[in-house]
């Protein structure tokens, strides 16, 4: 009787699992699973022999790959505020494993993953230890004859609480009320079936939508330039809980003030607005890829299939129009072969940027040297046509320590003077485990950012490139504090380049004003084609 209990017990304890961590709690023990007497009915059914060893096989494969898919949902719901999807988010383990192992090193990454296939291991080796005893049980005669008789009716029940959970069914709600429970497990399972259908019907529908440009034919692009630089510049984590988030606001709308003086005492105007992003948490190539293309990038899949499509970007159109395209990726650690789809001139990975520094954990070296690199590499050209750059800023990147300081610019050289700070202060396995100093140095990582971003361009008032400065995306709502995908918009540069963007109601200066209707990102590729332009439609 113990066994029984026990091997119930365990099955119990696997079909209640959440998959989000609001349902973390001790209700959740308290929530029967329906599944559970169908299991236990068709085990008892099924024997010991052979059509017992199928079923067991078929359980424990099921239900342990159901909880894996229940593991990878908590995982993104905690970092994208989404669940995982199985045909686009595979990409996300081995982006996750460079995270882990630049956050907190190789070896306690290896023995974090190590520890995770284990757990995996005896749960697996746990179900099939339970479904054995259950199969193994041998009842009266009598009792078989019950379970068999019982099998029907608990998994109609189950099937009905599905079907509501779902609502693709209406039941009254007396008949809904009298559910014992939650078909939670299975639901789960059903689920990933319909969205890797409704996924694959989606990805079909983008593709057609990819070749369709309403851009393709006009132009030219990029008049207003006239000969000057554009610079856009993608701040990580960079999103509206600056501003919303009473933890941040007084550090960065007070820098953002501090920057906004400065500035217009040189000379520089500025307007600011808002765009939303398709992601929170991470995957900044989907935003990157969402603005350069004007199409809607919210899942790896729909990245994969603009990246296999005719589909032209900002940069092809800045191509056409004779400036070189630059990219500035100093995440890069490893070539990137999707870029030649975007129509770069050239493309700087992290090594080519020439830091000889320390690395700050997973950031691979501060925005002040990334923005030297640029000025270096590519802005002090004698001569060459005008610059249309992409500068992905990486310092505000989790795990948000160490943080460095701004040095004096014609200090930087080869970034070794940074290693004063990458090799301070408490590591990542520290910090994380409190969510307070987490949080506290988010804020002081985006905040070196801006102001990094700032300094630039005070440095270069006196000919000024326009610099169209924005967030990728929120952090993790645990971090950001707001449930919101917008993030900000700053303009800045030359007046009258300035000014073409005062139609579009964004507010003068740095701080946005909260009101501010936000333009979705995929919006924002024909915006600056067209507000840059002169004679585009």
């Amino acid at each position: 009787m113990t066994r029984l209990i026990l091997a119930s017990l365990l099955l119990y304890l696997v079909l209640i699992q959440p998959n989000h961590p609001a349902a973390m709690t001790w209700g959740a023990l308290l929530v029967f699973p329906l599944e559970l007497p169908v299991i236990i009915a068709a085990l008892v059914l099924a024997g010991p022999r052979w059509p017992g060893v199928a079923l067991r096989l078929a359980l424990v494969t099921t239900l342990t790959a159901i909880a894996l898919l229940k593991l990878a949902d908590f995982a993104t719901f905690i970092a994208f505020n989404r669940g995982f999807n199985l045909l686009v988010d595979l990409n996300l383990v081995h982006a996750g494993w460079v995270l882990l192992q630049g956050s907190i090193g190789v070896p306690l990454a290896v023995a974090a993953m190590t520890g995770a296939v284990i757990v995996v291991g005896l749960m697996a080796y746990g179900l099939w230890w339970a479904t054995g005893v259950w199969a193994a049980f041998a009842p009266a005669p009598a009792m078989r004859w019950l379970a068999a008789l019982a099998l029907l009716p608990f998994a109609a029940v189950a099937v009905a609480e599905i079907g509501q959970a779902r609502r693709a069914w209406f039941l009254p709600p007396m008949l809904s009320q009298a559910i014992p429970g939650a078909a939670f497990t299975a639901r789960v399972g059903l689920e990933r079936v319909v969205q890797f259908q409704d996924t694959r019907a989606d990805l079909q529908r983008f593709r057609r939508a990819a070749r369709e440009d309403a851009m393709l034919g006009a132009g030219p692009f990029f008049g207003r330039l006239d000969g000057r630089d554009l610079i856009l510049i993608y701040v990580e984590s960079y999103g509206r809980s600056s501003f919303e988030n009473p933890l941040y606001i007084d550090t960065h709308t007070g820098t953002l003030n501090d920057i906004q003086d400065d500035l217009a005492a040189r000379g520089l105007a500025m307007r600011s607005g808002w765009a939303t992003a398709p992601m929170v948490g991470g995957q900044s190539w989907l935003a990157h890829g969402s603005v350069a293309s004007g199409m809607w990038l919210d899942s790896q899949g729909r990245y994969r299939a603009m990246i296999a499509s005719p589909r032209r970007t900002l940069f092809h159109y800045a191509q056409d129009a004779g400036l070189r395209t630059v990219a500035i990726k100093p995440a890069h650690v490893f070539p990137w072969p999707e870029g030649d789809f975007f129509g770069f001139d050239a493309i700087y990975n992290a090594p080519d940027l020439g830091y000889r520094g320390e690395r700050f954990n997973w950031v691979t070296m501060p925005d002040q040297f990334t923005l030297h690199a640029l000025d270096r590499l590519e802005r002090n050209r004698p001569d060459g046509p005008a610059l249309f750059a992409q500068v992905a800023l990486v310092s505000s990147h989790a795990p948000w320590v160490p943080i460095p300081e701004l040095v004096d610019w014609d200090d930087i050289g080869d970034g070794t003077i940074f290693n004063q700070w990458a090799l301070s202060g408490d590591p990542p396995e520290v910090v994380w485990r409190d969510h307070d100093r987490v949080r506290d140095q988010f804020r002081l990582a985006v905040d070196y950012s801006l102001q990094t971003v700032g300094a630039w361009a005070a440095r270069h008032a006196d000919d000024p490139p326009l610099m169209i400065v924005l967030g990728d995306h929120e952090p993790a709502r645990f971090v950001s504090g707001v449930n919101g995908f917008d993030v900000p918009v700053h303009v800045i540069g030359p007046p009258d380049l300035v000014a073409v963007f005062t139609a579009l109601g964004w507010q003068e200066g740095m701080i946005p004003d909260t009101a501010t209707p936000a333009l979705r990102m995929d919006k924002l590729r024909d915006l600056f084609l067209t507000t840059l332009s002169t004679d585009a439609p």
